[in-house]
C-alpha cells in the first residue's frame, strides 16, 4: 500500500475500501466508478449491480465499457485498476435484488459504502415501473444495508425536483400526505390498467411518476435513519462533464442536451418557457465530486446529527443562469459548431404565450414534418419526421413544467463541505461551479452532444458550415415567399389587389 502521507485525506480515506455501486451503468454511475478509480485509485473493490443485457452478461457489458471515451484516462494511465471493477449480477427490480446468496454474503462482509444510483429516469414511465424501480428498489437496497457489517456510509441519489410543489426547497425531508408502504402494496395487486386511470390523481401536486416515486423513496430512506448510517443527495438538472474525465462527455440526449441538439437541427423551433427562470443544471462532474466528498464527509462523523442530512447538490445563488441566458449563449455557440444535416437553420425562440407557441408548433414543428416525410414517400425511401416530431412533441411537453417554472434550492449543508476540505482535495474534487464560464460550458455541451451522441466528429465541422449557410439562405427565401403568399391571400380576400397593383405600377 502507498504512503498515506502522499495522498490527501479523501484519497486516504478511500484507500482500502470496499464499495457497492447500483445504477453504474448510468450517465452518472459511470462518471462515479470513474472518478473512484482515477481518483482514488488505492480503494480495494468497487462492486457494481449489473443485469445481463442484450444477451451480453455483467462481465462482458463492464468490459465493454473499458473502450468507451468516459475511460479513456482509465485505458490510457491507469488501466491496471479497471480490474478492481466487479459486477454483481443482479437487478433492483428484483426480490432480494436477484443476487446470488453467495454474492449478497460477500456485499454483507465486505461492503464498507454504498452509493445508490439505480432510478428509471423516464419522466413519462408508468407508476407501477416507477414504484418498482426507484420506490421498491430503494427498500431492497436498504433492506440490504441494514445487514452490512462494516457499513460506514450510505448515500441515496435523489433529485432536487421531488418537492416541485414547494417553491423554496431545504436540505430535509419533507412530509407527505402519501404513504411510500402503502403505494408500494398497491402497484403489486392493483391491475394495470385501473392503476393507469387512477395515476393522475395520486400524482397531485407533482407533473410525473419519476419526482412522485422519488419522493416515495426519500420517505422510506429518512424511516431507517438511526438503524442506517444513510444520507440523501438531490443533484439538480445534471448535464455534461465541464472538464472530467472528458470535456463534454455525455451517454445520453435526455434533458437540456436533447434541447439543444434538436434546437441546432432546427427540429425545434418553439418551447414554452419563461426566459427570465434559473436554469438549474449542474456539471455532471462537479456532482459526481460531490458525491465522493459526501461519502467521506459522512466517514468523518462519530456522531451523525439528530435529523438525517440531505444534500442539495445545485448551483450556488452567485452562479444563476436564466433559460434566456442559455439559449442567447446555445444559439451562438451552435451558429460556430454547426450540428451537421440540420433539417432548418436553428433559430428557434422561447415564449409563454401559449397560443403563440400552438401557432409556431403547427407553422414549424409538424407542417416540415409533414413535408419532408410527404417527399420522403414520393422518392421511395423510409419516412421517420414525423415519428420524431412526435418524440420532440411529448418531450417538450414533459420539460415544460420545469421550465416555466422557478424555485429557490437552499444548499447550504452542501457548500460547507467544500470549506472542510483541504487545498488539495478542493482541486482534485472540485465543486467550484463559479469558477465555470459559462458560455465555454455550453460549448463544452453542444460539442458534446455532437461528438457522443450524434457521433459527429469535428472533423466535419467545415462540411456543416456550408450546410448552415444554405439553410440560412433557405430559410430567408421561404419566409420571404411565405410573406408574399400571405400578402397576396390578404390582398385577393379584401378586394385590396387590384387597386395595389395599379398603385405599385405591377398591372
Amino acid at each position: 500500500m502507498k504512503d498515506l502521507a502522499k495522498k490527501t485525506p479523501v484519497q486516504a480515506w478511500y484507500t482500502g475500501k470496499t464499495i457497492f455501486v447500483t445504477g453504474g451503468s448510468g450517465f452518472m454511475g459511470k462518471v462515479l466508478l470513474e472518478k473512484l478509480l482515477y481518483a482514488c485509485s488505492d480503494l480495494e473493490r468497487i462492486y457494481v449491480l449489473m443485469r445481463p443485457k442484450r444477451g451480453k452478461s455483467p462481465q462482458t457489458r463492464i468490459d465493454d465499457w473499458l473502450k468507451l471515451p468516459v475511460f479513456k484516462r482509465i485505458r490510457e494511465e491507469k488501466p491496471e485498476v479497471y480490474k478492481k471493477l466487479v459486477p454483481i449480477p443482479g437487478d433492483v427490480t428484483s426480490e432480494r435484488l436477484g443476487i446470488s446468496p453467495e454474492h449478497e454474503q460477500l456485499l454483507i462482509e465486505k461492503t464498507e459504502i454504498v452509493f445508490h444510483c439505480a432510478a428509471t429516469l423516464k419522466l413519462e414511465a408508468k407508476l407501477k415501473d416507477a414504484i418498482e424501480m426507484n420506490t421498491v428498489g430503494t427498500k431492497r437496497i436498504l433492506d440490504l444495508c441494514q445487514q452490512m457489517k462494516r457499513l460506514q456510509a450510505l448515500l441515496h441519489l435523489s433529485t432536487a425536483f421531488c418537492y416541485c410543489d414547494k417553491e423554496v426547497l431545504t436540505e430535509k425531508v419533507h412530509d407527505f400526505h402519501h404513504n411510500p408502504y402503502d403505494l408500494m402494496r398497491t402497484v403489486e395487486w392493483m391491475d394495470e390498467k385501473a392503476l393507469d386511470t387512477i395515476t393522475p390523481t395520486l400524482l397531485t401536486p407533482h407533473p410525473n411518476t419519476y419526482t412522485y416515486s422519488k419522493r416515495l423513496a426519500e420517505m422510506m430512506v429518512r424511516d431507517v435513519y438511526g438503524k442506517l448510517r444513510v444520507c440523501i443527495v438531490r443533484p439538480s438538472i445534471v448535464c455534461p462533464a465541464n472538464a472530467e474525465p472528458v470535456e463534454g462527455w455525455v451517454d445520453s440526449l435526455n434533458g437540456p442536451v436533447g434541447i439543444m441538439v434538436a434546437g441546432g437541427k432546427g427540429i425545434i423551433r418553439s418551447m414554452l418557457c419563461n426566459g427570465e427562470y434559473n436554469a438549474e443544471v449542474i456539471p455532471v462532474d462537479l456532482a459526481i465530486n460531490g458525491l465522493i466528498t459526501i461519502a467521506y464527509t459522512m466517514g468523518q462523523m462519530a456522531e451523525m446529527p439528530p435529523e438525517i442530512p440531505v444534500y442539495n447538490i445545485t448551483c450556488r445563488e452567485t452562479k444563476r443562469t436564466t433559460w434566456k441566458e442559455v439559449l442567447d449563449l446555445g444559439k451562438a455557440t451552435a451558429y460556430e459548431y454547426p450540428f451537421e444535416a440540420g433539417v432548418w437553420y436553428p433559430d428557434g425562440d422561447i415564449t409563454m404565450n401559449k397560443a403563440y407557441h400552438t401557432m409556431c408548433v403547427v407553422l414549424f414543428h409538424w407542417l416540415p414534418a409533414y413535408l419532408i416525410d410527404f417527399l420522403m414517400f414520393c422518392f421511395g425511401q423510409k419516412r421517420f419526421m414525423c415519428r420524431i416530431q412526435n418524440m420532440v412533441t411529448e418531450g417538450l411537453s414533459l420539460l415544460q413544467f420545469f421550465t416555466t417554472r422557478q424555485w429557490d434550492f437552499k444548499s447550504h449543508q452542501y457548500q460547507a463541505i467544500a470549506k472542510n476540505l483541504s487545498p488539495e482535495d478542493n482541486v482534485i474534487f472540485t465543486m467550484d461551479v463559479d469558477a465555470i464560464d459559462t458560455k465555454d460550458y455550453l460549448r463544452r455541451i453542444i460539442l458534446g452532444g455532437r461528438q457522443y451522441c450524434m457521433k459527429e466528429p469535428l472533423s466535419t465541422l467545415p462540411k456543416a458550415r456550408i450546410q448552415l449557410k444554405m439553410l440560412y439562405v433557405l430559410d430567408k427565401v421561404a419566409k420571404a415567399f411565405m410573406l408574399y403568399l400571405m400578402l397576396w391571400l390578404f390582398l385577393s380576400i379584401t378586394g385590396l389587389r387590384a387597386p395595389v397593383y395599379e398603385m405599385l405600377g405591377w398591372a
